[in-house]
């Protein structure tokens, strides 16, 4: 349910019921029916409302919403590339280990965002790196937009002429009233199962972002296409082939409505640890917590910590077939609408999961708690990051704990040391 001018209204894609029962729980629905909720779950258009300073919103201490006021620095395309490159700027002049460089030039920690430009403003640096590179594919998405809209793959300049107004100083114009646009380097080599490209859809809960706490939650699924994956050329149209989201795979002709073209991760785990084994795959996942820590460290700085917030991410992470995980981007609102059974149970243990951490024990919202709620009650979660835990055991822990790092040895890698290290990087 949303606010609008101070009346509560049902929003679609969230099972009605699903709240109520979350509600019942915690003797909230009296409250409820008096249109008077201590606990708001709003839209990602309604949290600029509350919080801009025409309205004149105060939030009281027993009112806690589900969104960051500019939560878009990390959930807008764009944006989010933007402050990961600044980020990782900031970490080479600080001199950070972390911004190691390999021979080539490339990150070695942190190289987990394909290469992206934002256009128009990009443009030309866009042709310039396209051009060292002529077969490469790409692919373009609308900064604004989610489901699969707007998006397309191209291989050549020409098919982003109709963009161009005019292709002899080069400058680029979008079609549709100068929308700004990212384009990213295609990843066309994917890791296949049954010969079909999929993606991870990751939750990830950040209760505060000064100090940085968040939390992983267990129960995420692969999302698999419905048509075998091929890099040919001939098939960049098809977006059956090439994006996982369900709004797009759901209308195509092999699409099952059963198990909805889903995996749990457990079912990736075994799968993984069956075919490349046990070792290999700790190190895939470490890496794609690490992947999630990294990012919300890069926005940390500028995102607006309201007391009054917390926020569930959704995460789509695609791998690749060198077992390497990519971030693909972050999603602000992520779909609550349950398209088989086993997602509406998922999505209603991590409604219920997500208000046990928000609202500890049931109780009356209170936002000066110090939010680090016991162990017992974070259901499906995980402590994924804790920036006090991780500062009071020494200020190089991320590096000692980074997969593939040797304690103790600052730019040297574990297997040319030769010693075992832990796999879980916390």
């Amino acid at each position: 349910f949303r606010i609008m001018a101070g009346k509560v209204k049902w929003v679609t894609d969230i099972e009605k019921s699903v709240l109520i029962n979350n509600f019942e729980k915690r003797g909230w629905i009296q409250v409820a029916e008096n249109e008077d909720w201590n606990f708001y779950w709003m839209s990602v258009q309604t949290i600029r409302n509350v919080f801009s300073v025409e309205t004149g919103y105060r939030l009281s201490d027993d009112q806690i919403v589900n969104h960051f006021p500019n939560h878009y620095e990390l959930t807008r395309k764009d944006l989010m590339v933007k402050n990961i490159k600044r980020y990782r700027k900031e970490l080479e002049k600080e001199g950070s280990p972390l911004a190691e460089k390999d021979e080539n030039g490339k990150y070695i920690y942190l190289d987990f965002v394909p290469v992206t430009f934002m256009l128009p403003a990009d443009y030309n640096l866009f042709v310039e790196e396209f051009r060292k590179n002529p077969s490469s594919t790409w692919i373009m998405k609308p900064c604004g937009k989610a489901q699969g809209k707007g998006i397309f793959l191209i291989n050549k300049l020409s098919q982003i002429k109709k963009w161009s107004r005019d292709s002899k100083t080069s400058s680029f114009v979008s079609q549709s009233s100068k929308e700004a646009y990212v384009i990213s380097l295609y990843i066309n080599n994917p890791l296949l199962i049954g010969g079909k490209k999929f993606d991870l859809r990751l939750y990830v809960l950040v209760s505060t972002y000064r100090p940085l706490r968040c939390y992983m939650y267990k129960l995420g699924f692969c999302r698999f296409c419905t048509v075998k994956y091929t890099p040919s050329t001939s098939e960049l149209d098809n977006m059956f082939v090439h994006l996982t989201n369900v709004a797009i795979q759901k209308h195509g002709d092999d699409y099952n409505h059963i198990h909805g073209g889903k995996w749990t991760v457990s079912n990736l785990r075994l799968y993984l640890e069956s075919t490349r084994g046990k070792e290999v795959t700790n190190k895939l996942f470490d890496e794609i917590h690490w992947i999630i820590v990294q990012s919300l460290k890069a926005v940390a700085p500028v995102m607006n910590n309201d007391k009054h917030c917390f926020e569930c991410y959704g995460y789509d992470i695609i791998i690749d077939d060198k077992l390497k995980p990519w971030l693909i981007e972050v999603n602000a609102s992520p779909s609550l609408t349950s398209s088989t059974a086993n997602d509406r149970i998922l999505k209603y243990n991590l409604i219920n999961d997500t208000l046990n951490i928000a609202v500890p024990n049931g109780e009356i919202p209170d936002c000066k708690w110090n939010k680090s709620p016991p162990k017992e009650v974070l259901g499906n979660y995980e402590v994924l990051y804790d920036e006090e835990m991780a500062q009071s055991d020494g200020t190089d822990r991320d590096l000692r704990g980074r997969p593939g790092q040797s304690p103790g040895v600052k730019g040297s890698r574990a297997r040319d040391s030769g010693k075992p290290v832990l796999t879980t990087w916390k």
